[in-house]
């Protein structure tokens, strides 16, 4: 189990370091071929003798969810053609901790009433890519990551997280969340370090986040603007994404960025014509194909000293209208620290 954690948590920070690309499956073991399964498996699945606790049903073309036998912590039931999750299935399985139902035709419709209700141990929900239009409830409060990429929700009632102390990371892109949907959706969750919304139909950065947010990803939204005060109720975090939106000067309010605890902003694919003013600990800026038409030194730095300036590693102005000749004169003692500066 060491080894699965491990990709795990490298597949999450992978998404967090330097210029990104996005990581969108995770690393799932398949069962080894082996001949025997353990006795204590449904006979459409497998569960190798030497992991006895997970049952892999992946990549069968199945079109339900077999009866998951007591003792399954495991169960990996992606890429099939699973439609519905009956009432009962899930009834022996008091010991899950993750499920795994990416990839199947699963709708909202089709979830059974008290489908969930038995699975108090349950750490991880991964339904990603299938059919749904509202999240499953009710959930287990023992979750520490809910993954509902690439579906169809259109509605996230307040309470659906209600209660979740233990939940960590939240995944909800590409689907058609309006920023009133998930209105009051993450209230009260005093663990969460991840939320990834992008991809959906938000104006607004999602409101009511919690403060220990190590991370929040908004890109390919319709957001025009960041509240006045946004991030500073967001002591701790880290990596702030609102690529691909529509921001635009009067939508940034003075100072909004300029906070201690930042390390990467991506304000790319904008209508940005300035660069906005940041803090001095930022270290990845990502300001590539905005409007931006002028090199303001002051925003990145107030001014330069042997112990004030920039700890910008990374500054990318390509797809603007400034060049190297744009840089005024104490760039270079600004952004001593600074390993890519890209203008084209």
């Amino acid at each position: 189990m060491f080894a699965l954690g491990f990709f795990l948590l490298a597949g999450l920070l992978c998404q967090s370091l330097g210029q990104y690309d996005y990581y969108d499956e995770y690393y799932v073991p398949y069962a080894p071929m082996e001949a025997v399964s353990s006795p204590n498996c449904a006979q459409e699945c497998d569960c190798p003798l030497n992991f006895p606790t997970a049952m892999y049903c992946n990549d069968r073309n199945l079109k339900f969810i077999p009866i998951v036998p007591s003792g399954i912590k495991y169960l990996y039931v992606q890429n099939n053609l699973i439609e519905e999750i009956k009432t009962g299935v899930f009834d022996n399985a008091t010991d899950l901790r993750w499920l795994v139902l990416d990839n199947n035709n699963i709708t909202s419709s089709k979830i059974q009433a008290g489908t969930f209700d038995k699975l108090i141990k349950l750490e991880k929900l991964l339904f990603s890519n299938n059919k749904l239009t509202k999240p499953p409830s009710p959930l287990s409060k023992s979750l520490d990551e809910l993954k509902l990429n690439g579906n169809q929700l259109s509605s996230f009632p307040a309470n659906t997280l209600s209660g979740m102390e233990n939940l960590t990371t939240v995944h909800l892109s590409e689907n058609k969340l309006t920023t009133e949907s998930i209105t009051g959706a993450f209230k009260g969750l005093k663990s969460l370090v991840l939320l990834d919304v992008s991809e959906n139909k938000l104006k607004k950065l999602p409101s009511g986040v919690p403060p220990s947010l190590l991370m929040l990803y908004a890109d390919k939204n319709d957001i025009d603007s960041i509240p006045s005060g946004y991030l500073a109720k967001l002591p701790v975090l880290q990596y702030l994404r609102v690529s691909h939106n529509k921001l635009v000067d009067s939508g940034i309010p003075a100072g909004v960025f300029n906070v201690s605890s930042l390390l990467e902003l991506d304000l790319s694919f904008n209508k940005l014509k300035s660069i906005p003013e940041i803090n001095e600990s930022l270290e990845h800026l990502y300001l590539q194909v905005n409007e931006i038409n002028k090199f303001d030194l002051t925003n990145i730095c107030k001014f330069s000293s042997p112990v004030n300036y920039s700890r910008l590693r990374t500054l990318r102005l390509d797809g603007n209208n400034v060049t190297h000749r744009s840089m005024p004169d104490d760039t270079a003692n600004c952004l001593r620290q600074a390993s890519e500066i890209i203008f084209d």
